[in-house]
């Protein structure tokens, strides 16, 4: 079968659509990848790429065709919008020159923004094949809730352009099992939506047996709480830092940061301007391969979201990670993700933005004795096998493509 994945972000980014192809290729699929020019998170262009470099290149058999687009800059509401649209607008232009092969099916990965399904309806009308749509983020509702968009006309505009989206799909896969119903109330037929969970790259589960750290960093001793992802608006370090602060008698309790991202600038600035310094560490961006290596060294890890219903629906993709991991969890979100880690009795939860409850959790696990740590821990690596297991999700995919086409590898 052959697949022509649209994607405005990939390899050398870092994204859950980098393994989930190459498992693809892996199973014998042709995989040409439609995509832009590496600047995530940065900002700017990943070296070594520009507007006229690198325009076709391979990963691991899988062919990418680049299209240029306006990197994301600092991350402001107009640049985002210029990213966006410009990829939607080139892909849409340039793809069907630049793929010219007969494909099986259009596979579309969304994590934002909702635009980049559009190229795939240009392909679509001129391949005369269906689109699979892989939602990872609901639109227009992740656009009010970080406060990226407040116009209420705007965001009646893109709701129109959701429906038309969704409505041009032949399959719409969705990460977190209560999106169904939110894309059902725009018409769309349930029986058109399958429930497909992100996983984690598989050397997450070598987490235990990883103890090397990249060379220079220096870790801190004692009790580490971990948060490692973006670090954005919607990822609520406002409440991180205040749980810090009310933790911060406890000298041997540690915040670990490991990632960037556009409020990383401001959350330098608060650690000073609240002098956490010596309990709250900001140790960068690392590559997802020597995430396991940190992750080995954290007592618990981390994961929160602001308090808005987007965000009760949704299931940050850290969680797999953290749970894959064997680490323990805790959490201060609302809705799907948190239910997800109470049902696996994986670590303890809290509401969004509740500093004062997520301070406690922390103590309550600070106290707890090794092997109370090692059984939510091991709860979630066997939850995470049952239900996000990668061989067990490529399976269900790989039934619906087969069923959606007719074709088989």
């Amino acid at each position: 079968m052959n697949i022509l994945l649209i994607t405005q972000y990939f390899w050398p980014e870092e994204f859950r659509i980098n393994e989930l192809s190459r498992m693809l290729a892996d199973k014998g699929y042709q995989i040409t990848v439609l995509t832009g020019i590496p600047n995530y998170p940065v900002g700017s262009f990943f070296p070594g790429y520009g507007f006229f470099r690198k325009k076709t290149e391979y990963y691991g058999g899988i062919k990418i065709i680049r299209v240029p687009l306006l990197p994301r800059g600092k991350g402001g509401g107009f640049r985002l919008a210029l990213n966006y649209f410009s990829f939607a607008f080139l892909a849409s232009i340039l793809g069907p020159f630049k793929c010219r092969d007969q494909y099986d099916v259009i596979f579309v990965y969304e994590p934002s923004p909702i635009t980049v399904g559009l190229p795939a309806i240009v392909m679509k009308k001129i391949k005369s094949v269906p689109i699979v749509f892989w939602v990872q983020d609901l639109w227009p509702e992740s656009l009010s809730a970080t406060g990226a968009v407040k116009s209420p006309y705007i965001l009646k505009m893109v709701e129109h352009l959701v429906k038309f989206i969704y409505s041009c799909c032949d399959l719409i896969l969705v990460q977190s099992r209560v999106f169904i119903n939110t894309i059902s109330s725009m018409g769309i037929e349930q029986l058109k939506i399958k429930y497909f969970p992100n996983s984690a790259e598989g050397i997450f589960s070598q987490a235990d047996g990883m103890a090397g750290l990249p060379q220079g960093i220096k870790f801190p001793e004692g009790f580490c709480v971990m948060f490692a992802g973006n670090i954005g608006a919607a990822q609520d370090f406002e409440t991180i830092l205040t749980t810090a602060e009310l933790t911060k008698n406890h000298a041997d309790i540690h915040w670990v940061i490991v990632g960037d991202g556009r409020m990383f600038s401001w959350l330098q600035e608060q650690v000073k301007i609240r002098q956490l310094s010596q309990t709250v560490h900001l140790l960068g961006r690392y590559p997802v391969e020597t995430m396991p290596s940190f992750f080995s060294r954290a007592d618990v890890m981390l994961v929160t979201l602001r308090k808005e219903p987007i965000f009760a629906l949704t299931v940050p993709s850290k969680v797999q990670a953290y749970m894959a991991s064997a680490r323990p969890i805790i959490a201060a979100l609302d809705g799907e993700g948190a239910s997800i880690i109470e049902e696996a009795e994986a670590g303890l939860v809290c509401p969004s933005e509740n500093a004062e409850m997520l301070a406690e959790n922390v103590i309550k696990v600070y106290h707890m004795d090794q092997i109370q740590r090692k059984k939510m821990a091991m709860n979630g690596r066997k939850y995470f096998e049952e239900n996000f297991e990668s061989n067990k999700l490529i399976n269900d995919l790989e039934y619906w493509l087969i069923e959606l086409t007719g074709h088989k590898v």
